[in-house]
């Protein structure tokens, strides 16, 4: 199975000067986990609302003066559509990741996420999933 059968599309991004609180707005709007930051269109990080929550909530940081640069995280991994699912899974457990764009021809065209591995192929759970990802609150 392809990466571009079971992405998430579109993706939502975010430039990387706007501000944490504009973040939390696409949050709201889309429900989603994750916003991939972009500049100028390019791919260049990612920040999840565990990110808002330990690194400005936690912090006392006012999401309204602070851009999101200044909490995403940088030099992500990413994949190619046409990777397999089997791919991710050795890239995101090696790399400890759960969420990964997806490139074609350099634009991103989609993210990949546990969730849509494991909705798309239950097996792959119990299989490959289960072994690798803890429950957060094991931490």
């Amino acid at each position: 199975m392809l990466v571009k059968e079971i992405m998430t599309k579109p993706v939502i991004t975010i430039e990387y000067d706007k501000t944490i609180f504009d973040a939390c707005e696409k949050y709201r709007e889309y429900k989603i986990g994750c916003l991939i930051i972009t500049k100028n269109s390019e791919c260049v990080g990612i920040v999840t609302e565990r990110d808002i929550i330990e690194r400005t909530i936690c912090k006392k940081i006012d999401p309204n003066k602070t851009q999101i640069k200044d909490i995403m995280t940088f030099d992500i991994e990413t994949v190619h559509e046409l990777n397999t699912v089997e791919d991710v899974i050795k890239i995101m457990k090696e790399k400890n990741i759960k969420k990964l764009p997806v490139i074609k021809n350099d634009d991103i065209v989609g993210i990949i996420t546990v969730t849509d591995i494991t909705r798309a192929k239950p097996e792959f759970s119990k299989r490959f999933i289960n072994s690798w990802v803890k429950p957060e609150w094991e931490d």
